[in-house]
């Protein structure tokens, strides 16, 4: 049996992937968490196989978890699943070692031969996702810039991004122009919003 963690914080999906995945003779799913800390706490207290983590989640996203997993328990293989399959989403989940990454349209079938390869020692991603990442290329930004841009993301004032990222605010503007210009971006909100549509922030 594949033993196999399911985070996500939407209820209803998190209960009906469980109920289909449970139809598979060769799966198991032991622990069921709706925020990163408590994926974090069961994978840690059970030792799943397989974490199949959303990509959103309250308190750690499934990157964090899956960076935490990958140092405390690296027998523990990777899936994470997203409604948002955007190119920078697909590198940070690699990077931090996660070995399956695909879209939340895929059937319950899928998911479950995903599980099965990632628990055999294999990656899977989603063909159109990694098309799209290979198309975008890399984020332009330096990681300080991303960093700053997602603070600014929310429409929060050049002293508040300043104090939250501790930094000086001439310095915040600096990397917000710097950002901007590399993004082709008039302003601030439109390169936090260009970043995001790529998944860089």
């Amino acid at each position: 049996m594949i033993r196999i963690l399911l985070a996500d914080d939407e209820n209803l999906i998190r209960d009906a992937v469980a109920s289909l995945l449970a139809l598979e003779d060769d799966l198991d799913v032991v622990a069921q968490a709706a925020s990163g800390p408590e994926a974090v706490a069961a994978a840690l207290k059970l030792a799943p196989d397989v974490a199949v983590l959303d990509l959103q989640m309250p308190g750690l996203d499934g990157v964090e978890v899956a960076q935490q997993l990958a140092r405390d328990l690296p027998g523990c293989g990777v899936v994470i699943v997203t409604s948002h399959g955007r190119p920078g989403y697909l590198k940070r989940a690699l990077e931090a070692g996660a070995r399956g990454f695909l879209p939340k349209t895929v059937s319950a079938r899928v998911l479950a031969d995903v599980v099965r390869q990632v628990h055999d020692g294999g990656r899977y991603v989603d063909p159109e996702l990694a098309v799209e990442a290979i198309a975008a290329g890399a984020s332009p930004l330096t990681p300080r810039e991303a960093d700053v841009l997602e603070l600014a993301a929310d429409g929060a004032p050049v002293e508040e991004i300043a104090a939250r990222a501790h930094l000086a605010p001439g310095t915040v503007r600096n990397y917000l122009s710097s950002a901007a210009a590399k993004l082709g971006a008039a302003n601030r909100h439109e390169a936090a919003h260009a970043a995001r549509r790529h998944g860089w922030i």
